[in-house]
């Protein structure tokens, strides 16, 4: 016969066994992640013309949308539970709704779009058209274009100051920063800046643009109180991406040709420091509270964590073939990083030491990825 099983014995393994359960579900859940919440992220396949649903709490892809061809750009709507994205070969902005996770708009804005921006209040969308020459608000209610104007030569982009008052268009072929007036398109200045502008950050407080070149090894700043430039600052090679410190004290500039990230004090617009850092460092991404520049290897297939007081790289981990774009989750418990060549999303933990906890497929080629909570 079976002996009688001891009361206290079981009571102590269920304890065990919930203690297990609850440890487990809460590494899985983002701390931010209140009951009822979603925590979904979205990656574009630019061969596919798909975007992969993933559920961060199960990590796991969900859904596969078709949205159009060349899908690039994908933002998080501020206030709307939507993603949106551009067509850049269809010539359109597409939305994604994300609780039916259906595309509910095709917006034609005209050729080769590569990116949007929305009001700080969500209530439109800008995008420029390089192809078309053309710089489009669109309203995200009715998802009607509002205004539309020409501009100079390939506007690269359109970004959206913090105030919300002005909109910052480089124009890759004149070699310009144009300021447009957000709520009538109406051009205000035309800036001079270091040839081929493509990339825009904005200080927090509004007062200065960075604007990164293609065609040499050169960031401008542009006073955007009295609309000149203020400045062409030498970097260690060709710019891929900016990143700035939210107290605005800092720009930091990554090369992947110099296998460097070149760090610019905008306080007083000068480079203050090169730092090689890896093979190919091409995007970065910073922690909520400033203390870890994550910087994706596409050549190494790795993501190098950079402390920021001391500059010092901490141990690479491991993420993927060709990683690029990255993000982190509210809260910077996870780091989402897109890997190009083995068609995958590499899910990382920040927390100190940062390890690999899966990979996720996503379809060929994927470019571009946003996250959203709702």
């Amino acid at each position: 016969m079976f002996r009688r099983l001891n009361p206290r014995l079981v009571l102590t393994a269920l304890f065990l066994v919930a203690l297990a359960a609850w440890v487990i579900a809460r590494e899985h859940r983002a701390s931010i992640l209140r009951p009822g919440l979603r925590l979904h992220a979205y990656v574009s396949s630019s061969t596919a013309g798909t975007v992969t649903v993933i559920d961060l709490v199960a990590l796991a892809p969900i859904a596969t949308v078709p949205v159009g061809p060349t899908p690039s750009g994908l933002r998080s709507h501020p206030t709307r539970d939507e993603v949106w994205g551009v067509s850049t070969d269809g010539g359109f902005v597409w939305v994604l709704d994300t609780v039916s996770r259906q595309l509910v708009a095709r917006i034609p804005v005209g050729s080769s779009p590569f990116a949007l921006d929305f009001s700080p209040d969500g209530s439109r969308a800008f995008v420029a058209s390089p192809g078309s020459n053309h710089l489009l608000a669109i309203d995200c209610r009715t998802r009607e274009i509002l205004a539309r104007t020409r501009t100079g030569r390939r506007p690269w982009l359109a970004r959206v100051s913090p105030d919300g008052k002005l909109l910052l268009v480089p124009l890759r072929d004149d070699s310009a920063l144009a300021l447009y007036d957000s709520s009538t398109l109406t051009l205000l200045a035309t800036v001079p800046v270091a040839p081929q502008p493509e990339q825009v950050v904005v200080k927090p407080d509004g007062t200065v643009a960075f604007v990164s070149s293609a065609a040499a090894n050169q960031v401008s700043a542009v006073d955007l109180g009295r609309r000149v430039l203020l400045a062409t600052l030498p970097l260690s090679g060709p710019p891929a991406d900016l990143i700035m410190k939210p107290d605005g004290g800092e720009l930091f500039v990554t090369s992947p040709a110099a296998h460097s990230l070149d760090i610019l004090n905008t306080r007083t617009t000068e480079h203050t420091q090169t730092l090689l850092i890896g093979s190919s460092p091409t995007h970065a991404v910073l922690d909520p509270e400033s203390l870890y520049l994550y910087v994706s290897d596409s050549a190494a297939g790795r993501i190098l964590p950079i402390e920021i007081n001391s500059r010092l790289i901490q141990r690479p981990i491991p993420a993927g073939i060709r990683p690029g774009v990255l993000r982190l989750t509210p809260g910077g418990d996870l780091l989402l990083v897109v890997n190009k060549d083995s068609s995958d999303l590499a899910v990382i933990r920040t927390r100190p030491p940062g390890s690999l906890r899966t990979l996720i497929p996503v379809g060929p080629r994927p470019s571009s990825l946003t996250i959203k909570v709702f």
